[in-house]
């Protein structure tokens, strides 16, 4: 790919596959059907909606709200608004009011587009404190009928009304044209656990360096379907699962939501996924849910085919374990397969540190998942697998094109034509984030393998230090504990402390099989959960696990939470992140119950 802009590349695919009325570019399941997009309706609306911002006042240079859900509008704005070069400030529909208007102050925005009747009450809730904004655009028709609040239906027809189809196009690719690589292309706020969120600063040249680069690592083609249901407002899905698969002339198809996820694998059928580590555990933690339901006959089957997995996967191909793995495969792996679509050649994972025996159990049965790394401020990706050279444990060599070193203390820097251009209006977060030398600072610790993949050890700023000095990287230990069935959540807990304690929370379907199994009687689930059975079964689980760990890395004490950590009651980022300062507040007197008794 040789676009340096944004809509450079978006008018270079729409021209491959011009006249071409069988070729979706975008589709996306709303109500139960699909409502699909070939690249030029894609292009046909984006001019259109282009030439109405501008028609309603809107300006080159100026910034602009989006407040929605994934859909083909949002796709639709995001390429019209690039075109123009109009900046957009793409945020979670899960923000609260004073969430979004501090983002919208922050920026100036002059509008805002909104999704639906729900997103609208919100923006409305605090618009007289948003002194900049002079025009809300709906992509719902008939939300108001106050004069500012246009659809974006009316936006378009305000265009074809007062324009044609040719004028049009000469004027949105005049425009396009003049939109140079290093223009700010958008603001993405950080989601970050604690503070007000940044304005991460990325041009035009930070996502087409990362598109061109990652398209030479993630082999995607004109025939694959990409099933995307990540927020595009986030860096990594709207690289990844918009820009990337757009550049390579696939098809994706938009989710309705998460929860209709497993079922559109199905449908859809899908060659290429996006996703954070936390669907890859909830698969594995069904198919073995599953399988402790089955009948013994069926249990004793899955087992030996994991047996003959692990044997194959470690390098054995002698001709008797090739033939088991042969049967093993038609009689069990292949069955899981198929609950993902039956066509995945891969998935991508990032977001989060993807837990090893996850990601082995999904490599012995036949499904690869190439796993990447990167930060908002990086475009995002950093560094990926290659497909052939999957090395579980890692996130791969770095992009072409990014280099990457370790620092003294252990610090991953990186340096490159994705790094942003800075934080909006904080030039001093950007100088402590970028140095003079170009590098930016991730606040990532991690090592190189000896053939050059990178591995990540935690978070800078997450180390826990002990009340006796000792550093407590949080991450490794967390991941080697949830491999447990019956924890569905966990987070440690021990600075500033004189031992590790967790708060966990449980797996719901998981431990209903094991009550039932176990004859655990029971009258509600958060009395299970706090059955000291359930605490037992837990503690053995944890030791068993932990029995290789430093005693000071060891958990000596846990509390089971009956509530779950979710983005809703803030607990979770939108990326499905523990927030853990608002963890440590909300459970302040658990942890405090956990350390009464001295050791």
């Amino acid at each position: 790919m040789t676009a340096t802009t944004i809509p450079e590349m978006f008018l270079s695919v729409c021209a491959r596959y011009e006249g071409n009325p069988n070729k979706i570019a975008y589709t996306h399941r709303s109500e139960g059907a699909w409502h699909p997009l070939t690249h030029e309706e894609v292009r046909q609306q984006v001019e259109l909606f282009a030439d109405g911002l501008l028609r309603y006042g809107l300006a080159p240079g100026e910034r602009v709200g989006v407040v929605s859900e994934n859909r083909t509008e949002w796709v639709v704005v995001d390429f019209a608004m690039a075109g123009i070069g109009i900046v957009d400030v793409p945020i979670f529909p899960t923000l609260t009011a004073h969430q979004e208007q501090f983002i919208f102050n922050n920026c100036e925005a002059t509008a805002i587009i909104v999704s639906n009747a729900a997103q609208l009450r919100k923006v409305l809730e605090v618009w007289d404190e948003m002194p900049t904004v002079r025009l809300i655009i709906t992509m719902n028709e008939h939300l108001s009928d106050n004069p500012r609040i246009v659809s974006m239906q009316s936006v378009m027809e305000r265009s074809r009304a007062e324009s044609t189809p040719q004028e049009r196009r000469t004027k949105f690719t005049t425009l396009a044209s003049r939109v140079r690589s290093e223009d700010l292309l958008t603001l993405i706020y950080t989601s970050g656990t604690t503070g007000n969120p940044k304005g991460v600063m990325l041009t035009h040249r930070n996502l087409t360096a990362n598109v061109d680069s990652a398209l030479h690592t993630i082999d995607g083609t004109e025939t694959d379907s990409f099933l995307s249901y990540l927020p595009m407002c986030h860096s990594y899905e709207r690289m990844t699962g918009h820009y990337l698969a757009f550049a390579a002339g696939a098809s994706v198809y938009i989710a309705e939501s998460i929860e209709s996820v497993a079922e559109l694998m199905k449908e859809v059928k899908p060659t290429i996924m996006t996703s954070v580590p936390r669907l890859f555990e909830r698969i594995r933690a069904r198919v073995l849910g599953a399988v402790e339901r089955d009948s013994p006959i069926k249990q004793k089957i899955f087992r030996w085919a994991m047996k003959v997995g692990e044997r194959y996967d470690e390098g054995d191909r002698g001709v008797f374990t090739v033939l088991q793995r042969a049967i093993a495969d038609k009689l069990v792996f292949s069955k899981i397969r198929e609950r993902t679509g039956g066509r995945l050649r891969f998935f991508v994972s990032g977001g989060a540190a993807l837990n090893h025996e996850v990601g082995r159990f999904f490599r012995i049965i036949g499904l690869t998942i190439v796993e990447g790394y990167g930060l908002t401020e990086t475009s995002p990706v950093i560094s990926a697998h290659r497909l052939g050279d999957v090395v579980l444990g890692t996130v791969g060599p770095p992009l072409p094109g990014v280099e990457v070193r370790i620092a003294e203390d252990g610090e991953i820097l990186a340096r490159g034509p994705s790094i942003m251009k800075g934080y909006w209006n904080d030039d001093a977060a950007t100088r402590e984030c970028i140095d003079a030398d170009g590098w930016l600072h991730t606040g990532d610790i991690g090592e190189f393998t000896e053939k050059g993949h990178l591995r990540i050890t935690d978070r800078k700023k997450h180390l826990l230090v002990s009340s006796g000095g000792k550093n407590i990287a949080p991450g490794p230990i967390e991941a080697l504990i949830m491999q447990s069935p019956l924890i569905d959540q966990m987070m440690l807990v021990g600075d500033a402390r004189e031992f590790c304690t967790a708060l966990i929370v449980p797996d719901a379907e998981a431990v209903r099989t094991w009550a039932e199994k176990n004859t655990v009687k029971y009258e509600s689930q958060e009395t299970l959960w706090t059955s000291p059975e359930l605490h037992r079964a837990m503690e053995a689980d944890i030791n068993k696990l932990q029995r290789e760990l430093p005693k000071y890395e060891r958990v000596r004490r846990f509390a089971v939470i009956t509530k779950p950590f979710t983005v809703e009651n803030g607990l979770l980022t939108p990326t499905l992140k523990v927030k853990r300062k608002a963890v440590l507040a909300a459970h302040a007197e658990t942890i405090d119950h956990l350390y009464e008794r001295p050791e």
